[in-house]
């Protein structure tokens, strides 16, 4: 339990003082429950700001602050509807998306996965959380039934927007299409025949193999040592976290941050081109990407990745956009970038003459 947690947790504990408060008849009663409203919504933005800031982002507060979002807001919901302040139709869509996000995440548990609130979802929860206080108002100030109204609409948009978005964002979790990028996905890692696979095209090539990696740690690396006899192609790796590794040790050209961002295919193309010059090898991998759980300060979406491949004059990279976690995005990464090698492999045997 730390202080984002807690911060959730309130506002699971301040459910039934709302609901007596809406229930009551006292002076004052509904602009009490209107403040309360306000103030325990805003822990809604607190608690996640406090995790990031201070590296307290946890599975706990991931699964528990959409679950108490949604209790909170549902909650105050059932009991304006019985006061016949706003139609209960309104209600059976929010609760229906609710129950469909829910059973989502709970078919990522079974999978080992964490399914963290989205960027749509908050906005869902904001437009949600604008609407209920005002639906609490309208009652002593009749003057805002109109920007209740409006304000109901909104939410009801953003309601179903937010939950087509978590579901084809998903999608994988309840229509797997792909066997092996499924298992990648959901916590897999990279399929599990690539190492070998990867033995396998390169035997009898004489071709060797060195990674330049970033947003996967070491992981690529680690994929390929794990099949016997990498040590006939794999000549190492740099695993160039800070720019200034890049730098230093890859010959990563210092302008190129400055223009295209140390997240770009630029770079990947340069890391991946720089440890296959240093390294001495036929092909040189690069990968850079943002793992999250923030955007390092960027306006580039949590997840991107570049991963490039680069053999004699020749170097070629793909964007991705990885969804999940941090770990589960580096462990997409870090299969991806096996799957380019594979295919690059196969093109310059099939090059050959």
């Amino acid at each position: 339990m730390n202080v984002p947690n807690a911060l959730t947790i309130s506002r699971l504990a301040a459910i039934p003082i709302l609901m007596a408060l809406l229930l009551l008849r006292f002076p004052g009663h509904d602009q009490l429950a209107a403040l309360l409203f306000i103030v325990f919504s805003l822990t809604d933005t607190l608690d996640g700001q406090i995790a990031r800031r201070s590296g307290r982002v946890s599975d706990l507060g991931k699964f528990l602050d959409p679950l108490a979002d949604k209790l909170f807001v549902l909650a105050v919901l059932i009991v304006l509807v019985q006061e016949g302040l706003v139609a209960a139709w309104v209600v059976v869509v929010i609760f229906s998306r609710e129950l469909i996000i829910t059973i989502l995440r709970s078919v990522a548990a079974s999978q080992g996965r964490i399914i963290a609130a989205a960027p749509l979802g908050k906005t869902k929860t904001v437009t949600q959380m604008s609407a209920v206080t005002l639906l609490i108002l309208q009652r002593p100030y009749p003057v805002l039934i109109p920007l209740a109204d409006v304000a109901v609409a909104v939410a009801v948009v953003f309601t179903l927007g937010s939950g087509i978005d978590y579901l084809w964002r998903f999608r994988h979790l309840i229509a797997p299409f792909d066997t092996a990028r499924m298992r990648a996905a959901v916590g897999g890692g990279a399929p599990e025949a690539s190492p070998a696979e990867l033995a396998e095209v390169l035997r009898g090539t004489g071709m060797t193999v060195a990674v330049a990696e970033s947003i996967t740690g070491g992981m690529i690396g680690s994929l390929i040592t794990d099949q016997p006899g990498s040590s006939a192609y794999f000549a190492g790796g740099v695993i160039a976290y800070s720019n200034d590794v890049k730098r230093e040790q890859l010959g990563v050209a210092p302008s190129l941050f400055e223009s295209a961002g140390a997240v770009s295919r630029e770079v990947g193309e340069a890391m991946a081109e720089g440890v296959r010059s240093r390294l001495g090898t036929s092909l040189g991998v690069g990968v850079t990407g943002i793992a999250g759980p923030d955007a390092d300060g960027t306006r580039k979406p949590v997840g991107l990745t570049y991963v490039a491949v680069a053999s004699d004059g020749h170097v070629v990279s793909r964007e991705f956009t990885f969804e999940g976690d941090r770990a589960s995005i580096r462990r997409q990464a870090a299969a991806e970038a096996l799957r380019m090698l594979i295919g690059e492999v196969r093109g310059l045997r099939r090059a050959s003459p």
